[in-house]
């Protein structure tokens, strides 16, 4: 009998609801809990993904490398939110946003401990791993 071929899930730990439990691009969740919020580069045509992809959708290669998301990005656009998709009630008030790193934007959450009355379109940012209070994984943005 063949062996029994084990499910990469670790995608289960992201989020507040994981929609997504299995992807070709799981190491996100290995650097996640190191500290570190990675995206990938095309390897052939330098193309650069966040969130992170297994495939360049330009050349069609998967040959990719990943690279750390850091630095400061320019917060391009943001809403605040007063209601939220079914998983996410608890959350309410937060906001969601849109950073501007030059190459790549990364989507994702201002952190809870940003005053809502100090969030400006064209202020810095930086992006940090962030883990809820049920252990799962996330990210969030902070001012920079």
């Amino acid at each position: 009998m063949g062996k029994k071929r084990e499910v990469d899930d670790r995608f289960k730990k992201f989020g507040t609801v994981s929609f997504t439990s299995i992807t070709k691009v799981n190491d996100f969740i290995d650097y996640l809990e190191q500290g570190k919020v990675m995206g990938t580069r095309c390897k052939t045509c330098s193309q650069v993904f966040f969130p992170p992809r297994a495939d360049c959708h330009s050349c069609f290669s998967s040959e990719m490398e990943w690279f750390d998301v850091s630095g400061k990005g320019k917060l391009v656009t943001y809403s605040k939110l007063e209601f939220a998709p079914i998983g996410f009630g608890d959350d309410l008030p937060y906001a969601i946003a849109l950073l501007d790193y030059g190459d790549y934007k990364v989507f994702g959450r201002i952190a809870d401990d940003v005053p809502q009355d100090e969030i400006q379109v064209g202020m810095e940012m930086t992006t940090r791993v962030n883990r809820l209070p049920n252990g799962q994984l996330n990210y969030v943005f902070q001012k920079a």
